[in-house]
């Protein structure tokens, strides 16, 4: 429910609309999956759902996105700053968003603040994260990692 709004949510923001179409291929999902979905949200109040003319999101729907939009974002930059393999981290973020409290999300965004505003401690912490990569690789291998 939430990746949808998600995406309703971007596809609004990016296009000025959202639809059925739009939604089912940025979620890989078929259309009447999609429609059901919606249907549902506009059930729960999260949508002004109408056949043929589009999506809008209510206030309740609007916040929720944003929420999950914004969680998202601070997710991505966090396994950015900490060095995950930027090929996968779309599919981590989009492993674990839902599943984080509001108290973790907190303590991600403050450690990711700190990080951006003491650059010398992430390069600390680049360069042990970078040293434990080597040892890890001697250990597996027999052999050092070398740049």
């Amino acid at each position: 429910m939430e990746d949808y709004l998600e995406k309703i949510y971007i596809l609004i923001e990016e296009k000025g609309y959202a639809r059925i179409v739009d939604i089912a291929s940025m979620l890989d999902v078929l259309p009447s999956s999609a429609t059901k979905m919606v249907q549902k949200l506009d059930k729960l109040g999260y949508v002004i759902y109408e056949k043929y003319r589009g999506i809008i999101l209510s206030q309740e729907g609007k916040r929720l996105a944003q929420h999950m939009v914004e969680k998202h974002e601070l997710l991505d930059r966090f396994f950015h700053l900490i060095g995950v393999n930027p090929e996968n981290i779309y599919e981590e973020v989009e492993g674990i968003e839902h599943h984080i409290s509001k108290q973790t999300a907190f303590c991600i965004s403050s450690l990711v603040h700190f990080f951006e505003e003491n650059p010398q401690i992430l390069q600390a912490y680049e360069q042990f994260r970078n040293q434990r990569a080597d040892q890890l690789q001697t250990r597996e291998t027999g052999k050092k990692n070398t740049p």
